[in-house]
């Protein structure tokens, strides 16, 4: 049984009818962007008050979901947390992109977890904000200590952005 389908009856054609509603279950996967992926082994969490209003039935919350995923500067795996809030209508004729489908008298808000944490995944995910990356030469994590590569030359078709990026610097 789908942990992500709710039942509204109660709310359903209720004009200011609300309640809260907190799920949590497992996202089906695998689910990945660029690098990173959601960990659907982990479930993830629907929080958030469902409320009846004039087009359908309104969803205002927060999405919590883990994710993990390479560092893009050393390869070590790195991994977080997202918690996202959302606020979608669900109507029984969604628009495309804009709302989601409203059963006779249930919703599943699986696709709306699913999408709210893919859209907050990070794209360039970072061990830590000072990574150093690994040296382009021999491959050593320059995080654990500097390597014994000699120094590669610059490129003359960069000197004018190499002027630009010392000036930087000062």
């Amino acid at each position: 049984m789908n942990p992500f389908i709710v039942n509204v009856a109660d709310l359903v054609n209720k004009p200011g009818a609300r309640r809260h509603e907190h799920v949590e279950g497992r996202l089906p996967g695998p689910i990945m962007v660029v690098d990173s992926s959601l960990r659907t082994e982990v479930p993830a969490v629907v929080d958030g008050v469902l409320e009846w209003v004039s087009d359908g039935l309104l969803v205002t919350g927060t999405v919590e979901g883990a994710w993990e995923g390479p560092c893009r500067r050393c390869l070590r795996p790195v991994d977080g947390m997202l918690k996202v809030d959302v606020q979608e209508l669900f109507e029984a004729t969604p628009r495309d992109g804009e709302s989601y489908p409203l059963g006779h008298d249930r919703v599943d808000l699986e696709p709306l977890a699913r999408e709210s944490l893919i859209l907050d995944l990070p794209l360039v995910p970072l061990c830590r904000d000072d990574c150093r990356g690994l040296c382009p030469t021999c491959g050593k994590d320059l995080n654990e200590g500097d390597c014994d590569c000699l120094p590669s030359a610059a490129d003359v078709r960069w000197a004018a952005l190499d002027v630009l990026r010392l000036a930087g610097d000062e």
